[in-house]
């Protein structure tokens, strides 16, 4: 198909080849390159959780910063008990968080503690399992000593000057650990990106008014700040925008300067269809609005200068469809974060489908385990109006393009929204 191009006023840009969702996706990731990833901002560890590491974490100094025994029991020299049997009296006693009190004599061993310090002249640690206390004074070994044997050497975790964690790394429970260790109390991480969330339209009120004739409550923007959370972005809800050029000029002034914008609804091509003329006015250069798949063919992608623009259908399956295929990958590439964060696998249809042989179609279902592999189980109503269409599932079965039917037991790729189920 020969690309043709309808623009609009300030320079915006409207594509009206149809992408694929495939080629949808590498286009906008592709538009971001300039932006992504965001800059980075120092942040207290409880802060950094799920956010990209945007530094090295370098070791100051040695990890553990001493000899230190790996097991309860006695510290000794191994030349000291070169065969079982072996006698040595016991000098004294080392606890976990406190120095010996000296060098440990030749010729004697001393009680240690997990975790304490090795006595200057010891080099290993037998647990107290292999030796036999004789009396307060005491300890005969029932094996050979051997060097090294139950000690954390000084540096074995990480060495002074060494790289503990390379930058991009996700931060999760264990590197908050880590870096607690190497004595960090607050790391650099990739900014979250700032998400504004416009929903428009005559017919929607906000959840928990009274609603009028002809009127429903709005339930795109609680969801989508919920996805914009669950991307690792920072949600901002902005007020309902009503099909109005001045009311939605006037919303998409308030929203200039984050990184991304997700407006609801008015993307399609009906007479009240005002957002994307309003996102022209504004100077965002819009580069595509169709894709060829079913929930959420009526999308839009731009830029609004360093703003990220996603134009959203305003159907609830279609607005989270779409964010959960395009804006979701490209909010976690602006925060650092690799991919999509997540699992695609293959499994077999429950039923057949059919399905238009030109889009690619996804179907809200659940996914179980069956004979012979995982089996996806469509939601019963795949209605994208319908609120019960994108509540209770955990997957999303892609039907490909180029195909008009696909038989119960056909294998397709299932890209899951939460853990696979237990086998």
């Amino acid at each position: 198909m020969r690309r043709r191009a309808h623009r609009r006023k300030k320079g915006a840009v409207y594509n009206a080849v149809v992408l694929s969702p495939a080629a949808a996706r590498a286009r906008i990731l592709a538009a971001l390159t300039d932006v992504a990833p965001l800059a980075a901002e120092r942040v207290p560890l409880a802060a950094a959780l799920g956010r990209a590491l945007a530094e090295d974490l370098v070791a100051e100094s040695d990890v553990p910063g001493f000899d230190a025994a790996r097991m309860d029991g006695y510290a000794l020299r191994a030349t000291d008990a070169p065969r079982a049997g072996a006698r040595l009296p016991v000098a004294f006693e080392v606890y976990a968080g406190r120095p010996a009190p000296g060098p440990l004599p030749s010729g004697s061993c001393c009680r240690i503690f997990t975790g304490a310090p090795l006595p200057a002249g010891a080099d290993a640690v037998e647990m107290q399992e292999e030796v036999r206390r004789s009396g307060r004074a005491g300890a005969t070994f029932r094996r050979a000593a051997e060097r090294g044997r139950f000690v954390r050497r000084a540096g074995s975790d990480v060495a002074a000057g060494a790289v503990a964690l390379r930058a991009g790394a996700i931060v999760d429970a264990g590197v908050v650990g880590l870096a607690a260790g190497l004595g960090r109390s607050e790391v650099a991480v990739r900014r979250r990106p700032r998400v504004a969330i416009l929903p428009t339209g005559d017919e929607i009120v906000p959840a928990g008014h009274p609603i009028g004739p002809g009127q429903i409550s709005e339930s795109n923007g609680p969801a989508l700040v919920a996805a914009v959370r669950e991307a690792g972005g920072d949600p901002i809800l902005l007020p309902i925008a009503r099909d109005a050029p001045e009311a939605l000029s006037r919303a998409l002034e308030s929203a200039r300067g984050v990184d991304a914008l997700v407006t609801i609804g008015g993307v399609s091509v009906g007479t009240r269809d005002l957002v994307r003329a309003a996102l022209a006015e504004a100077g965002a250069r819009l580069d595509f609005w169709k894709v060829a798949m079913r929930p959420g063919k009526p999308f839009t992608f731009g830029r609004w200068d360093r703003t990220a623009v996603f134009g959203l259908p305003g159907n609830p399956a279609s607005a989270l469809v779409t964010f959960e295929l395009f804006a979701r990958p490209a909010l976690r590439a602006l925060g650092g974060l690799p991919g999509t964060g997540r699992v695609v696998v293959e499994a077999r249809l429950s039923a057949a489908q059919e399905k238009p042989a030109e889009l690619t179609v996804f179907l809200r279902a659940r996914v179980r385990r069956g004979r012979g592999g995982l089996v996806v189980e469509p939601l019963r109503t795949q209605l994208s109006g319908h609120l019960t269409s994108v509540a209770g599932h955990d997957a999303l079965a892609v039907l490909p393009a180029g195909r008009s039917r696909l038989p119960r037991g056909a294998e397709v790729e299932t890209v899951l929204l939460q853990p696979p189920p237990e086998p």
